[in-house]
């Protein structure tokens, strides 16, 4: 019998029929606590995959689409006046000096009138933020609470998010029109930043054959529940990290800051944010310890979105069997760094 993860995979499957490497990597993020930010050309299966995933289990869903006229209370939620039950109309008292005071606001209805908070869609377990660089900064930074302490602070009042809690964003290439850059303290919340990429010629023949539906996607079924999500985040808590392998990931993070060709290296954040994504792939392998290989494989999703280059290197082209990276992106300086650190045996 297939394990949870396995299931997850499947069920994704069925109307995903892109990269599987990147459907390993958002259930990675899942199980690793973090969020994902999905980068690539319209078209590729971005938003698809997203919902998949938030399809595939048992719990609250939200989709925010990003616009350049959204406000931050369009996605935390909004603290309105709600007026007493059989109220004069008009909500605000006479007698009392302010709204709804004293005793001539409230009517003889006999209910009283208060404020209330409508909360908003960042209030779910999953969270789809679809083309979240088409909002101004403003509203990009109202996620980095929620992102970063699992909490939303509306009026001097804090309410905490259930768990589990995902925040999936999906954006164009920064250099497309009527797009805003992310403030690098709110890429540096997000746990990865992947690439979809576009499929192979075998995946987009299926893709033209089965043709996939969205009558199909919102009829996607769950396989998993929400406590089957916990326990899958319990069970990466317990994943052992031998001391060798601290050691490589801080010789890593160690490098990058070293680097002429960076400005900014890996902070320890991302270490840390490397060692769990290292762990989280250790049980999406059926295993209790980590090896040399789950860190590696997790550097440049985890990392790349973390450093920043110089604009001038002489570095060479880089590849990797995912994908070629320019000279000078911090793709190719990160695979120098992994060069120039040597492995665990």
């Amino acid at each position: 019998m297939p394990g949870p993860v396995e299931l997850l995979r499947e069920n994704i499957g069925r109307v995903f029929l892109g990269n599987l490497r990147a459907v390993d990597q958002v259930i990675c993020c899942l199980l690793a606590r973090g969020h994902v930010l999905i980068e690539d050309v319209p078209g590729v299966g971005k938003t698809v995959l997203a919902t998949a995933l938030a399809r595939s289990i048992d719990c609250s869903f939200s989709r925010v689409q990003l616009t350049p006229d959204l406000l931050p209370s369009d996605i935390l939620g909004v603290t309105v006046y709600t007026r007493p039950v059989g109220g004069n109309g008009d909500g605000a008292g006479h007698s009392g000096g302010g709204v709804g005071g004293g005793g001539g606001g409230g009517g003889v209805g006999g209910g009283t009138g208060g404020f209330t908070f409508k909360r908003g869609p960042i209030f779910a377990n999953i969270v789809l933020a679809d083309e979240i660089n088409r909002t101004p900064p403003r509203t990009q930074t109202a996620l980095l609470e929620a992102m970063s302490e699992a909490t939303v602070t509306i009026d001097g009042r804090t309410y905490p998010l259930e768990q589990p809690f995902m925040l999936i964003a999906t954006q164009n290439p920064f250099d497309f029109e009527g797009t805003y850059l992310l403030p690098e303290n709110q890429l540096d919340r997000f746990l990865m930043r992947i690439g979809l990429g576009y499929p192979s010629p075998e995946a987009e023949s299926r893709v033209l054959a089965e043709r996939p539906a969205d009558t199909e996607l919102r009829d996607l079924r769950p396989v998993l529940h929400r406590d089957d999500v916990l326990a899958l985040q319990q069970r990466v808590d317990r994943v052992r990290m031998e001391p060798v392998l601290i050691d490589y990931i801080v010789q890593i993070a160690n490098a990058t800051r070293k680097r002429e060709d960076l400005q900014v290296g890996l902070s320890p954040r991302g270490a840390l944010a490397l060692a769990q994504a290292a762990r989280a792939t250790a049980v999406l392998a059926e295993r209790d310890y980590c090896t040399p290989d789950d860190i590696t494989q997790n550097l440049l999703p985890v990392g790349s979105h973390r450093v920043i280059a110089k604009a001038y290197t002489a570095a060479r082209v880089r590849h990797d069997e995912h994908g070629t990276y320019p000279p000078g992106s911090a793709q190719a300086i990160l695979l120098d760094v992994l060069e120039g650190v040597e492995s665990p045996a």
